[in-house]
């Protein structure tokens, strides 16, 4: 259990625009309802209500499989802030804090809802809103002594406005999170989503850009050595991809981009990918964790993390160089140190190694790509 902390998810609305019960839609085998409450239930919230009001009844067996509340709501048709305020009705002295999420907010990562929790109990402030590139999101985690308040307001505007009121007590946090500004309101919404749940562990561009300047706040000189990384990585892959290789370009991208975000910390690679799979994006973990040393397994197929342990290695700061120059000062910089020199000697033949492979694939040298 986290603390006194309740979760309160809005499931009462006719879902006119779908056409389609939103609340049972599926989600990658489970429903959306099932996703939302599972969701505060894996970071150990286990007092999750669900406000219910059309079709509620087809939500109690789901309910009680999953251990929830169900808080009907028999004004529902008034709207969206009548099921708030419902919700927050049910709140007693008991509750330290609360968060509300539309059940049409179905891809919230684990992750954001730590990261809110974890500023409230540091931050001397009473409603904690995830934000993403600027932008406020879903769920605001809000002091549970603002609950009366909240259900009792009467000036209009909604749950936006009735938090307005508490904007001097409020704190905006960074989240690596896009998924906190997308709803689902039509079928259209509905088919990204689909999309969108196939890839949650690889984070968008944007999200990349998040972690690293608002979140970590990585230097500026590693964000553009991990930008160059990104772009040698990709193009590799896209030239593969042209040849019969069937690399996920995506990854690539962002396991370039995020690659030294732990750059100075010891064995900064494995510290990188346990933040990364802390995170939720274990399959960029995975690539991170050897982009500094690695295994080549002979007779298989190439991998994306070949691709970005070559690509790390073609490039120094920003510059892209040939393989062989990327290492040459280092190896006359340690030749009076064996062990280290081993080291050094060692990666350069792997990374030769692997761009032997890459290219009896392409049938051409790889300097085409690093001058791209």
């Amino acid at each position: 259990m986290v603390g006194n902390v309740v979760a309160i998810i809005l499931a009462a609305g006719f879902s006119e625009r779908m056409d389609a019960f939103k609340p049972l839609l599926p989600l990658k085998g489970i429903t959306i309802l099932e996703r939302n409450i599972t969701l505060f239930q894996e970071v150990g919230i286990e007092d999750v209500r669900v406000v219910t009001g059309h079709r509620g009844k087809e939500l109690e067996p789901l309910l009680t499989r999953l251990g929830a509340r169900a808080v009907p709501n028999p004004r529902y048709p008034e709207g969206m802030f009548s099921s708030v305020a419902a919700g927050v009705t049910t709140l007693g002295s008991e509750a330290d804090a609360f968060f509300i999420l539309p059940v049409d907010v179905p891809l919230v990562r684990t992750a954001t809802i730590r990261r809110l929790l974890h500023f409230y109990r540091q931050e001397q402030r009473e409603v904690i809103y995830p934000r993403f590139l600027g932008k406020r999101g879903h769920p605001p985690l809000i002091a549970g002594k603002h609950a009366r308040e909240i259900s009792a307001w009467q000036g209009g505007g909604g749950l936006r406005e009735a938090l307005a009121q508490l904007e001097p007590v409020a704190l905006d946090v960074d989240v690596v999170d896009e998924n906190i500004l997308l709803d689902m309101d039509t079928p259209e919404d509905y088919k990204l989503m689909q999309v969108k749940v196939e890839r949650l562990e690889i984070p968008t561009r944007e999200e990349c850009r998040v972690l690293l300047e608002n979140v970590l706040c990585v230097a500026d000189k590693i964000i553009r050595h991990g930008r160059v990384v990104a772009q040698v990585a990709t193009s590799l892959g896209l030239e593969l991809n042209r040849a019969g290789c069937y690399l996920d370009i995506p990854l690539l991208e962002a396991a370039g981009l995020l690659h030294d975000l732990a750059k100075g910390a010891p064995d900064h690679a494995r510290s990188g990918a346990r933040i990364l799979g802390e995170m939720g994006f274990g399959v960029v973990a995975e690539l991170v964790d050897t982009h500094m040393d690695i295994t080549i397994a002979e007779g298989e197929t190439i991998s994306a993390k070949e691709v970005l342990y070559l690509a790390d290695k073609m490039v120094q700061g920003e510059r892209r160089l040939a393989t062989e120059e990327r290492f040459r000062a280092k190896l006359e910089r340690y030749a009076g140190d064996p062990d280290i020199l081993n080291m050094i000697t060692g990666r350069l033949k792997t990374a030769m190694a692997i761009q032997k492979r890459i290219e009896s694939i392409l049938g051409h040298p790889l300097a085409e790509v690093i001058s791209t």
